[in-house]
C-alpha cells in the first residue's frame, strides 16, 4: 500500500449508518441493484470539491456515497475546459495564501499517487495598475507569506514576454512558481483514487429532495425515489445547491453567471509556455484571465467579470449566442495581445458568484451534519484539492488544518 494510504482512520461502527439504496462505482442508481449498503457520508455533487473530498474522506476510512447529476468528469459544471491557474500571491485576499500554499502541495501528491501530469509551472503574470486594488494585494500576500515574486514596469515586461503590448503606467507582477491546472484531469484522477479507496459513485443521478433530522442523521432521495440515509452530507452540487438547501431554510446568496471563454491561434512560439506566462489583467477594459499555447490548442483567454445572470435550472446559449462573447476577447487582444490569430474554438461555462466573490464553506445551522461548498465565484478550482481536505477533516476530525472562518454563511446576514 502506498504512504499516503496509511493514515487512514476507520471510523467507529457506530458511525456506520445504514442505506436503503445502492450505487455501484460510475453507474447511473437506475442501473444497480447491489443490495444494502452502508455509507459514513454521502457527497452531493462529484466535481471539483465533492470529488476531492470523496477521495480525502476514504484515505481516512470513511465510506462515501458520491452522487452527480453527470458522468464527472463532464462539461455541465464548473471543472470543464480543461485547464486553471493556481495562483499563492493572491489579489483576492492573502487570507487566501495558506489555502492556496496547502493546495498546491496536494494537487503534486496527486500526481504522484497517479502518474499524471496535472501542473505545468508555467509561472502567472498579474497585470495593472500600481494603484489597483487587486494589483496591491498580490503585493501584500506575496510579502506576507515569503513568495517569490517579480515586478516589471511595462518596458520590461513587453522584453521579457514580446507578446505583451502594456500601457505605460502597468506594472506586471509575475510569481514563477505559479502556473496550470489540467482540471478535467485532475477530476479523473481523484475519481480513480477514490473509488479504489472503495468510494461508491453513481452518476447521471440527480438529488431532488435532503430532510435533516437534527444530529441524528439525514435523508437524501434521488430522482428516482432511492432513498438513502446517512450521519453525514456534503452539498456542493453547484447551480443546484441553493434549490436544495432552501427547504432546510437556508438561504444561500448565490447567483449563476453564464461566461465565455475560446482559444486562438497564433504565430509559432509567440506564446509558447516558455515565452508567455498564465495571465491575469486587471485593466481599463475588465478582468481577463488567460493561458499560453499548452498541447498546441492556443491561446486561450476569458473574461472574469461581467457575464449574464441565469437561472439555475435554464441551459446556457452557446458561443457566441451572445455579441461580447467573442467581441469582448477580441477587442482585449487587439489592445494587448495583437499577435494572437483567429479564433479556434469558443466554449460557454458557469460561476456560482457570491456578492462578495468569495466563497461559502460551512454547516447548515439546524443541521450542522449537513456541509455547503458553493459560491466559487470563477476562482475556486485552484483550491478544490485543499478544500476536499478540509470537508473531510471536519467531518471525521471536527475542525481542519486551514482556518475556513472567512467563508461562513453568516457574513451575509
Amino acid at each position: 500500500m502506498n504512504a499516503l494510504y496509511d493514515a487512514r482512520v476507520p471510523l467507529s461502527e457506530a458511525r456506520r449508518v445504514h442505506v436503503r439504496a445502492a450505487a455501484h462505482t460510475g453507474q447511473s442508481m437506475q442501473d444497480t441493484n447491489a443490495g444494502n449498503r452502508h455509507f459514513d457520508t454521502l457527497i452531493v455533487g462529484a466535481g471539483s470539491m465533492g470529488m476531492a473530498a470523496g477521495y480525502y474522506l476514504s484515505r481516512l476510512g470513511n465510506k462515501v456515497l458520491l452522487l452527480d447529476a453527470g458522468d464527472p468528469p463532464h462539461d455541465q459544471g464548473a471543472h470543464h475546459g480543461a485547464t486553471r491557474l493556481i495562483r499563492h500571491a493572491y489579489g483576492e485576499g492573502a487570507a487566501y495564501v495558506p489555502l492556496a500554499l496547502r493546495a498546491q502541495q496536494l494537487w503534486e501528491d496527486l500526481e504522484q499517487q497517479t502518474q499524471t501530469a496535472l501542473f505545468v509551472r508555467t509561472g502567472v503574470v498579474n497585470i495593472g495598475s500600481p494603484d489597483d486594488a487587486f494589483m496591491r494585494e498580490v503585493l501584500v500576500s506575496a510579502a506576507s507569506h515569503g513568495i517569490p515574486l517579480e515586478t516589471l514596469d511595462a518596458a520590461a515586461a513587453g522584453k521579457r514576454w514580446p507578446a505583451w503590448r502594456l500601457r505605460p503606467e502597468q506594472i506586471a507582477n509575475f510569481e514563477p512558481g505559479a502556473g496550470v491546472l489540467y482540471c478535467e484531469r485532475a477530476i479523473g484522477a481523484y475519481r480513480q483514487l477514490a473509488t479504489s479507496l472503495g468510494a461508491t459513485l453513481g452518476t447521471n443521478t440527480r438529488v431532488r429532495r435532503i430532510e435533516c433530522h437534527g444530529r441524528e442523521s439525514v435523508n437524501v432521495w434521488t430522482d428516482t425515489n432511492d432513498k438513502f440515509t446517512v450521519r453525514d452530507l456534503i452539498v456542493c452540487a453547484g447551480k443546484s445547491t441553493r434549490d436544495l438547501l432552501a427547504p432546510l431554510g437556508l438561504e444561500i446568496p448565490v447567483t449563476r453567471v453564464r461566461k465565455s471563454f475560446a482559444w486562438f491561434g497564433s504565430a509559432p512560439g509567440l506564446f509558447a509556455p516558455e515565452r508567455f506566462p498564465g495571465f491575469f489583467v486587471a485593466s481599463e477594459m475588465g478582468g481577463y484571465y488567460g493561458f499560453p499555447d499548452l498541447d498546441g490548442n492556443g491561446l486561450k483567454l476569458g473574461r472574469h467579470d461581467a457575464g449574464e445572470p441565469v437561472a439555475a435550472d435554464a441551459p446556457l446559449a452557446p458561443f457566441g449566442a451572445r455579441p461580447g462573447d467573442l467581441g469582448d476577447l477580441q477587442a482585449f487582444l487587439q489592445r494587448y495581445l495583437p499577435g494572437a490569430g483567429k479564433l479556434r474554438v469558443g466554449r460557454v461555462c458557469e460561476y456560482d458568484m457570491t456578492p462578495d466573490e468569495h466563497f461559502i464553506i460551512d454547516r447548515v445551522p439546524t443541521c450542522p451534519n449537513v456541509h455547503i461548498a458553493t459560491g466559487f465565484s470563477g476562482h475556486g478550482f485552484k483550491f478544490a484539492s485543499a478544500i476536499g481536505e478540509a470537508l473531510a477533516e471536519r467531518i471525521t476530525q471536527g475542525e481542519s488544518r486551514i482556518d475556513l472562518a472567512m467563508f461562513a454563511r453568516k457574513r451575509f446576514a
